[in-house]
């Protein structure tokens, strides 16, 4: 076995022990097929209101400039599929999945810098960082390259054993280590489930997503008010949104995560849309006190109801 392969061999073994439920291995090199589809999507401002996207252009093509001498992306996936959905009959008041427990961008990135130290224990001193969804790092291409799975018609990262329903993340190191295969096919087929689902149509052709009209967009990204046009087509979405997971059908066979850190309150269980619709800030900063929803604060939250309210 070669150093390169041993490494490879080490990074999946540590990848298991740490509850991952994939890890691929890609070089580290500049993104050439993916920067005319950048430009392009930039240019038509799909971005909406996320200007930061259009920072950083190189780096984000090229992980090379966010870690000098990197040789290695990692890309790990992990499971935050539930056991159980929260209650979502037509009139509830929804949350997407993957916002019921705990903000997985600090449950994650504790992980990944283990990660680093367990393997700076077993090769010897690796320079590198850790990444979750947190810099300017193309995570579904590189998953792809890394052979995780391919990226669907909504866009999202898909994998034949398991869907969508898993967070995304990167060690990019400088250790060389061997790579493993692309995914080079698109197993979608000629399935339309997820564009034909989207109320706001915010899938305007098989991985090209206005970013500007996504339900995740507008009930987090966006600091205004939520566009008249938007009222009826929001399906009761408070944050975020899971229709074209839900639709699809390689998510017939997502497993549910074993992360209890990711398991909603007790008070979120409960939740109606009473009590979202007369929730206080006191409330909020109680039930929600380690959750992503601070991310639009209690004023954005509040905001989101009001509409789907009034809608």
């Amino acid at each position: 076995m070669s150093p390169s392969e041993k490494n490879a061999s080490s990074i999946k073994t540590t990848a298991k022990k740490l509850g991952f439920d994939f890890c691929g291995i890609a070089k580290a090199e500049f993104l050439e097929e993916e920067a005319p589809r950048l430009e392009e999507w930039l240019n038509r401002n799909y971005q909406g209101q996320m200007s930061y996207l259009a920072n950083h252009f190189d780096k984000r093509l090229d992980p090379r400039k966010l870690v000098p001498g990197a040789k290695t992306v990692v890309s790990l996936a992990y499971s935050y599929f539930p056991e159980q959905a929260l209650p979502e009959g037509p009139e509830k008041i929804k949350l997407a999945k993957y916002a019921y427990g705990e903000d997985y961008h600090f449950v994650i990135k504790d992980k990944l810098k283990t990660f680093l130290e367990i393997l700076r224990k077993e090769v010897g001193e690796i320079e590198g960082r850790v990444f979750v969804d947190s810099a300017p790092v193309m995570e579904r291409q590189w998953a792809q390259k890394a052979g995780i799975g391919w990226i669907g018609k909504n866009s999202l990262l898909l994998n034949r054993k398991q869907g969508s329903f898993f967070f995304l993340a990167e060690l990019v190191i400088d250790l060389d280590v061997k790579p493993d295969d692309p995914i080079t096919k698109d197993y979608c087929g000629t399935c339309t489930k997820c564009l034909d689902a989207c109320p706001t149509d915010a899938i305007l052709a098989p991985q090209v997503v206005d970013g500007s009209k996504c339900i995740s967009y507008l009930t987090i990204e966006l600091k205004e008010e939520i566009p008249m046009e938007f009222k009826g087509k929001m399906e009761n979405w408070a944050f975020g949104c899971d229709i074209c997971q839900d639709v699809c059908p390689w998510n017939r066979f997502s497993k549910p995560h074993q992360e209890s850190k990711f398991d909603p309150p007790a008070e979120l269980k409960g939740f109606t849309n009473r009590d979202w619709e007369e929730m206080t800030e006191e409330t909020f900063r109680k039930v929600f006190k380690k959750s992503p929803l601070k991310r639009t604060k209690f004023s954005g939250i509040s905001r989101n109801v009001r509409f789907l309210k009034n809608g």
